[in-house]
């Protein structure tokens, strides 16, 4: 399985929706980067992304966006081959 590197807050709705919906693809590792914790981290994922909002999903070295752009590859069908490569 590819690697999951998530940014996200402690209290985003959003972010618990795309860790369950990873988890129910069996993706068991989920590398969690609190951006309400760090603000170095924060500044780094909007560098990174060029997005304020979490989550900031990256499957490998792929940025696929946020929960609403995770569950529309899921939807498409586009997820689980990001997954296993």
């Amino acid at each position: 399985m590819a690697r999951i590197m998530m940014y996200t807050t402690g209290f985003c709705p959003y972010c618990r929706m795309a860790e369950s919906l990873l988890r129910s693809k069996g993706i068991e590792e989920i590398e969690i980067v609190r951006v309400d914790l760090d603000p170095k981290q924060r500044l780094e994922m909007m560098g990174k992304t060029g997005r304020r909002t979490v989550p900031q999903i990256y499957i490998g070295d792929k940025h696929v966006g946020g929960y609403d752009d995770l569950a529309r590859l899921d939807h498409q069908g586009e997820l689980m081959p990001l997954l296993v490569s």
